[in-house]
C-alpha cells in the first residue's frame, strides 16, 4: 500500500522534495539550489528550465534514496514561490522568456502610471492587494509588450500563463492540467477574491486575454496524475497552495486570529482572520488562506521582500560569512545596541511601505564599526521589519497574542529571541520547521482520506522551543526609533 505524502516545495533560492508519513511525520528529503539572474538593477529572473530540472531531480532523488517508487505515494502537493510569473506557447510548451521573480520591480514604473485612485481602489477593494510589481498582473503585461509577437500569439489563444504551481503541474502532466489553486490565484492581482474567479475588468486593465489563465481549484482536489515516465508510475497530484498559505496551513492556525511568520528569502506574516475578507487600512493585503469544498478561509498579510535573502547577501556578495548558520553565533558575541543598521531594500521596500525605488543603506558605522556589527545588524533588520508589519496590524485591530514561526531562519535561536523581544510577544517554533511542506502534505492527505478533518490536523502540531521577552521596553523602543530614522534615510 502507498504510505508516503510528497511535498514539492519550489522557493526563490531553492527546490525541495520532502517526503512525510502518513502521520504527518517528516520521513526523508532532497534540496538544490538553482541560479539566480539579476540582468539589470532590480530584476530577477530564472531559467524556467533550471527550475523544472531542479524540482524533477529532487524529486528523484528523495524516491530513489529510499528505494521507492510510484506505487508507494499516495499523492503529490504542490507549495510554491508565489507571484512569479512564466508565460509559454500551449502548442509547444515553450516559454516565451525566463521566469520573472516576485521580487522583480521592472513594472513598477507602470503601476506608477495608473495615478488613478479609483482605479488603486477597485483593485484593492476586488483582490485584497495593492497596486504594485510584485504581483503577477503587470508582469504578465511586460512580457505580452516585449518579448516580440507574444502579443499577437496571446491574443490568437496560443499561449499560457502560470505562476510557479500552475507551470511544475503542467511539466509534471505533460501539459495536461493547466490549473491552479485559489491562494495562488489571489497573488496575481487579477482574481476577485470575492467572487472566486478571474475579473474581466481587471483583465481589461492589464491587456490580459483571459485563454491565458488555468482553471482555479480548492487547495485540496483532484489536479491531475504525473507522467509516468517521471517516476516510473502515474502519482496523483491532489494539492497545491502558495508557500505562505501552506505554512499557515501546516502551522494548524486554523483558528481565527491565529498568526505565523515564515522566515526564509523574503518574511511573511499572516493572520487568519476566519471567513471575514478584511480590508487594512495601513497597507497590509488581503488573501485567501486557503478554499476547501469551496468554503473560502481569509489572511491578512505583510510582506517582507528580504530576510533570508539579506543573508545570503553577506555570504554571496560581501563574503563574510562562509554559511548562514555562522550568523547566530556571531550575533550572540556581538552588543545588541551597536549602533549599525542594515535596511534590506535591495529590491525596494515591502510592507508597510511598498516603496519599490528605495534601496538598501548600512548606517551609523564608525571607526569601531566592522563585520560582526553588520551581520548583526542583518539579523537584526528582520526583527525590526516583523515589528514593522505587527504595527500595522495593530492599526487595523489586529493585536497578536503569540506567534508561530518557521522557515531556515527560524532555526536560529538569537533571532527568534530578538523577534520575540521586539515584538513583546512568545514566539513559538513547532518541532517541524518546514511547515511550507508540511503544510501541503496535509492538504494532500485531506484529499486522499489520510487526514479527515482540519480538527484532527491540529492535534498533530508540536511546539520544539517557545521564546520569551528578555529585554527593557526603554531598550526596545530606542532601538525600533533608530530603525525607523534609518528607513527614512532610503524611503524615495
Amino acid at each position: 500500500m502507498a504510505k508516503y505524502l510528497l511535498s514539492i516545495d519550489q522557493g526563490t533560492t531553492s527546490s525541495r522534495a520532502i517526503l512525510f508519513t502518513t502521520q504527518g511525520e517528516r520521513y526523508a528529503s532532497a534540496q538544490e539550489e538553482f541560479p539566480q539572474y539579476f540582468p539589470q538593477d532590480g530584476w530577477v529572473e530564472h531559467n524556467p528550465n533550471e527550475l523544472w530540472q531542479s524540482v524533477l531531480s529532487t524529486c528523484q532523488k528523495v524516491l530513489d534514496e529510499n528505494q521507492l517508487s510510484a506505487s508507494d505515494i499516495l499523492g503529490i502537493g504542490i507549495t510554491n514561490q508565489r507571484e512569479t510569473t512564466l508565460v509559454w506557447d500551449k502548442n509547444t510548451g515553450d516559454v516565451i522568456y525566463n521566469a520573472i521573480v516576485w521580487q522583480d520591480r521592472r513594472t513598477a514604473f507602470f503601476c506608477d502610471s495608473i495615478d488613478c485612485q479609483d482605479i488603486k481602489n477597485s483593485i484593492m477593494d476586488k483582490t485584497g492587494l495593492i497596486l504594485d510589481a510584485y504581483f503577477s498582473a503587470t508582469k504578465i503585461n511586460w512580457l505580452l509588450d516585449n518579448v516580440p509577437g507574444a502579443r499577437e500569439k496571446a491574443d490568437a489563444g496560443q499561449l499560457l500563463f502560470g505562476t510557479v504551481d500552475t507551470f511544475l503541474l503542467w511539466q509534471l502532466t505533460a501539459g495536461k492540467s493547466h490549473k491552479t489553486d485559489a491562494t495562488n490565484a489571489s497573488r496575481t492581482m487579477l482574481f476577485n477574491i470575492h467572487q472566486q474567479c478571474w475579473d474581466d475588468e481587471l483583465l481589461a486593465l492589464f491587456s490580459i486575454p483571459k485563454s491565458m489563465l488555468p482553471d482555479v481549484m480548492d487547495c485540496a482536489a483532484e489536479f491531475g496524475v504525473t507522467q509516468s515516465s517521471l517516476f516510473n508510475g502515474e502519482i496523483p497530484i491532489l494539492a497545491m497552495a502558495g508557500d505562505q498559505q501552506a505554512a499557515l496551513f501546516g502551522q494548524a492556525c486554523f483558528t481565527e486570529g491565529m498568526a505565523k511568520c515564515t522566515y526564509g528569502t523574503g518574511a511573511f506574516l499572516m493572520l487568519n482572520t476566519g471567513n471575514k475578507a478584511l480590508k487594512s487600512t495601513n497597507r497590509l493585503l488581503t488573501t485567501i488562506a486557503y478554499r476547501l469544498n469551496g468554503d473560502v478561509t481569509y489572511a491578512i498579510e505583510g510582506s517582507i521582500f528580504m530576510a533570508g535573502a539579506t543573508i545570503q547577501w553577506l555570504r554571496d556578495q560581501l563574503k563574510i560569512i562562509d554559511k548562514a548558520s555562522d550568523s547566530e553565533k556571531i550575533a550572540e558575541n556581538t552588543v545588541v545596541e551597536h549602533g549599525v543598521f542594515l535596511v534590506p531594500a535591495f529590491t525596494g521596500l515591502g510592507a508597510p511601505y511598498w516603496d519599490p525605488n528605495a534601496r538598501a543603506v548600512i548606517s551609523g558605522l564608525s571607526r569601531d564599526s566592522g563585520r560582526n556589527e553588520i551581520i548583526s545588524a542583518a539579523l537584526q533588520s528582520v526583527a525590526f521589519q516583523s515589528k514593522d508589519l505587527q504595527n500595522a496590524m495593530a492599526k487595523d485591530g489586529l493585536a497578536l497574542s503569540f506567534l508561530k514561526v518557521d522557515g531556515g531562519m527560524a532555526e536560529n535561536n538569537w533571532l527568534l529571541n530578538f523577534i520575540s523581544d521586539m515584538l513583546s510577544i512568545t514566539v513559538e517554533r513547532p518541532d517541524i520547521v518546514e511547515t511550507t511542506a508540511l503544510g501541503v502534505a496535509y492538504l494532500t492527505g485531506l484529499q486522499a482520506g489520510v487526514f479527515s478533518s482540519v480538527d484532527q490536523l491540529s492535534t498533530l502540531w508540536r511546539c520544539e522551543k517557545s521564546f520569551t521577552p528578555q529585554i527593557s521596553e526603554q531598550k526596545k523602543n530606542r532601538l525600533y526609533a533608530q530603525w525607523q530614522d534609518a528607513v527614512s534615510k532610503v524611503q524615495s
